[in-house]
C-alpha cells in the first residue's frame, strides 16, 4: 500500500495568507490565547486555534477514516485519486464520511449522533488543519456542521513545514487517544496498522500505538492479507472485484478464521487451507461465526459435497504438474484435490459476489450472479444445518427412541410447511423430491440396522422392515 501524498489544493495560497493572519491576531489580541496539544515524534507539540471559514476548508483525501471506503465508486475514486480538490471529489469525500462503513450509501447512526450533539452544543473540541486548509483531524465533523449549515469550524493549524507523512501520523495519534468517541473501522484500523508496518516502524511500537498485543497485531495482519486475496480472485473477466468495504461487517468472523487456521495447521497444512477456503465462502455468504465455527476438516466430504455434489465430481487423481515459481530454478507441488476444489468453488462465491453488485456490470450478468448466490446460500445453509444436528447430536446423549421422536416432529412440521407451500404456489418440487429421496436413504439404512439386532418385532419395527422390503 502506497503513502498517500497530494498536491496543494487550488486555495493553498489564500488560506495560508488567511490563516496565518488569524494566527497573528490570536497572538497579539488581549486575552488568553486558545491552543491545542497534539503529539507529534512523540512529544507534545501546542499549535494556535483560529475560527475558520467551512467554506475554504478541503477534506483530507488522505484520511484514515475512510480508507477502505474510498473505491466504493471505481469511477468516484479515480477522480479523487487524480485530483482530490475538485468539487466532484470533495462531494464524495462528504458522502463517504456521513455514510456507514459498512454500507456507504446509508448513514451511519454514529454520524447523526455526533450532528444531534453539534445542533444542541457548541463544538467542544477543536479540529486540525494544515496551513493549506486540508483537515487532518475533524473531517466527520466538518461534515456535520455543514449539515447543519454552520459557517466556521474551530481548529489548530499544523506547521507549515509538516510533510504528508507528518499529517498522517499526526492523524493516527489523534485518533488512537483513549479518549476518542468514534473509532476507525475495522478495516481502515488494519489499512492505518499495515501503513505503519511500511514505513518501517517495529511490530513492537506499532502494536503499543494501537493498544492491542504483538499477537494481535500478527493476527491483523494475517488477515487483511487473506481479505486483499480474496479481492483478486474476485475479479471477473469484465473487471468486477469485491473491495475492502465489502469485508467490514465480518470482523468477527475474520478473526475465528485465524484462530482456526492455526489449529488446524498445527496438525495438517492441507486441511488448515481446506477449512479455511470453505469458511471464506460461509463468510462471503452471509453466515454468522456461530455457523460457520462448524465447519471443520471433515465439513466439505461429509456434508458440502452431498448438497454441492458438481463442484466436487471429479475424484480422479490429479496429475503430478509441478508449479514453478517465477523467477526460482524450483517448483511447488500442487495442491491436493480437495483443497483445489475448494478454491474453485471459493472462487465461484467470490466472483459471483463481486458481479452481483457491479454497477457497471449488464443487467442480465448480474441477475445469473445473483442466483447463483441464492443457490450457493441454499446449499451451504443446507451444509452447516447438517453439521449442526450432527454436531448437537454428539453433544446431547440422546437415545435411538428421542432421536426419532426429534425426526418425527420434524416431519410434522414438513406437512404444515408444505400445505402453506402449496398455498401459495412456492413449492420447488426439485428439492422436495431430493429431500423425500434422502429420507428413503435414511429409513433403508436404520431397517438395515434394526433387522440386524431386534428378535422381536413390534408393530413398528414390522412397518419399518415392509417398508423397506417394499423398496427394496
Amino acid at each position: 500500500m502506497e503513502m498517500l501524498k497530494f498536491s496543494p489544493p487550488p486555495k493553498a495560497a489564500d488560506n495560508a495568507e488567511f490563516i496565518a493572519r488569524r494566527l497573528k491576531e490570536a497572538v497579539e489580541g488581549e486575552g488568553a490565547r486558545e491552543s491545542v496539544t497534539v503529539e507529534w515524534n512523540g512529544r507534545p507539540l501546542h499549535v494556535g486555534v483560529i475560527d475558520m471559514p467551512l467554506r475554504d476548508v478541503y477534506y483530507n483525501p488522505a484520511t484514515h477514516r475512510i480508507r477502505a471506503q474510498r473505491d466504493h465508486d471505481p469511477m468516484l475514486a479515480r477522480t479523487l485519486k487524480s485530483d482530490p480538490w475538485l468539487d466532484e471529489s470533495q462531494d464524495y469525500l462528504n458522502r463517504l464520511l456521513i455514510g456507514r462503513p459498512t454500507s456507504p450509501e446509508d448513514p451511519d447512526p454514529e454520524f447523526m449522533d455526533l450532528m444531534k450533539s453539534l445542533g444542541e452544543v457548541d463544538q467542544q473540541e477543536p479540529g486540525l488543519i494544515t496551513h493549506e486548509g486540508i483537515l487532518v483531524n475533524g473531517n466527520t465533523r466538518a461534515a456535520a456542521l455543514r449539515k447543519l449549515k454552520k459557517t466556521s469550524i474551530r481548529v489548530g493549524v499544523l506547521p507549515p513545514s509538516f510533510t504528508w507523512e507528518d499529517i498522517n501520523a499526526v492523524e493516527l495519534a489523534l485518533q488512537l487517544r483513549p479518549d476518542e468517541r468514534r473509532d476507525y473501522s475495522y478495516i481502515n484500523r488494519l489499512l492505518a496498522m499495515e501503513e505503519q508496518e511500511l514505513l518501517g516502524r517495529a511490530a513492537e511500537d506499532i502494536s503499543r500505538e494501537f493498544h492491542i498485543q504483538l499477537k494481535t497485531f500478527r493476527q491483523e495482519r494475517w488477515i487483511l492479507g487473506v481479505i486483499r486475496e480474496m479481492i483478486d480472485r474476485s475479479r471477473t473477466e469484465d473487471g468486477s472485484q469485491l473491495s475492502l468495504t465489502d469485508f467490514e461487517g465480518h470482523q468477527e468472523n475474520l478473526k475465528e478464521l485465524h484462530r482456526n487456521y492455526k489449529t488446524e495447521g498445527s496438525s495438517s497444512k492441507e486441511i488448515a487451507e481446506q477449512v479455511k477456503e470453505n469458511r471464506i465462502a460461509a463468510i462471503v455468504l452471509d453466515f454468522a461465526k456461530t455457523r460457520t465455527r462448524l465447519i471443520n476438516g471433515k465439513f466439505q466430504q461429509d456434508y458440502l459435497k452431498e448438497v454441492i455434489p458438481n463442484a466436487f465430481e471429479n475424484d480422479a487423481p490429479q496429475a503430478s504438474v509441478a508449479i514453478p515459481i517465477a523467477g526460482l530454478s524450483v517448483s511447488l507441488n500442487p495442491p491436493p484435490l480437495p483443497v483445489t476444489q475448494a478454491r474453485e468453488l471459493t472462487d465461484k462465491i467470490l466472483q459471483a459476489q463481486a458481479l452481483s453488485s457491479a454497477r457497471h456490470a449488464p443487467e442480465e450478468a448480474r441477475e445469473t450472479a445473483q442466483q447463483t448466490l441464492s443457490s450457493m446460500r441454499k446449499a451451504m445453509r443446507r451444509a452447516l444445518d447438517e453439521a449442526y444436528r450432527d454436531d448437537r447430536l454428539k453433544k446431547v446423549q440422546q437415545t435411538t427412541a428421542e432421536r426419532l421422536d426429534d425426526a418425527s416432529a420434524a416431519i410434522n412440521q414438513s406437512v404444515s410447511d408444505l400445505a402453506q407451500a402449496f398455498a401459495n404456489s412456492s413449492l420447488d418440487e426439485k428439492s422436495f423430491d431430493s429431500a423425500l429421496l434422502r429420507l428413503k436413504g435414511s429409513l433403508l439404512k436404520l431397517a438395515r440396522q434394526a433387522n440386524r439386532g431386534i428378535s422381536e418385532r413390534g408393530d413398528g419395527m414390522a412397518w419399518l422392515i415392509k417398508a423397506s422390503e417394499d423398496q427394496a
